[in-house]
């Protein structure tokens, strides 16, 4: 069973928290997140028809703190907060994903056909000396469990 997901703030951004009450840390996105439609549309995880889906999962147990802006083929970045997804509807062919953080940055090309759905999982470490992250093709039976009790934070394309 998954907790409850949190609504978004007013202004539309989404934050992810950690603690309780005094002592909570919230790790918030930069952009509005899509609407509560669209997050039903996403979780269903069809392909568009003539580009390649890409789903980019983020939800691992020592990954609870920081935003990580995930760019597809050098375009406008997103931000990703922990326990959280995004949907790419790409060109079909080869696509770079690049994903930085304060500390540092990673990259995985992802290729696919047209009415193809990948899955790529944000894999992160949080420890009080530092931060590491990779971007990995995913399982696409386990990540899509993943994603399902995640809240979508950017739907591009």
């Amino acid at each position: 069973m998954n907790k409850p997901l949190r609504p978004a703030n007013t202004d539309g951004t989404y934050c992810y928290s950690v603690g309780k009450s005094l002592r909570r840390n919230e790790t918030c996105t930069t952009a509005p997140i899509p609407t509560m439609q669209a997050e039903a549309e996403a979780k269903r995880f069809e392909p568009s028809p003539g580009l390649l889906t890409v789903y980019v999962v983020r939800k691992r147990w020592g990954d609870a703190k920081n935003v990580v802006r995930l760019t597809p083929n050098q375009g406008s970045a997103v931000t990703m907060v922990p326990e959280s997804f995004v949907r790419l509807r790409l060109t079909p062919g080869t696509n770079k994903l690049a994903a930085a953080w304060d500390e540092g940055n990673t990259a995985l090309e992802v290729t696919g056909k047209a009415g193809e759905v990948v899955f790529v999982e944000l894999i992160g470490s949080v420890w009080s000396w530092g931060s590491s992250y990779r971007l990995e093709s995913g399982n696409p039976t386990e990540s899509r469990a993943r994603a399902l009790g995640l809240r979508l934070v950017a739907d591009i394309g």
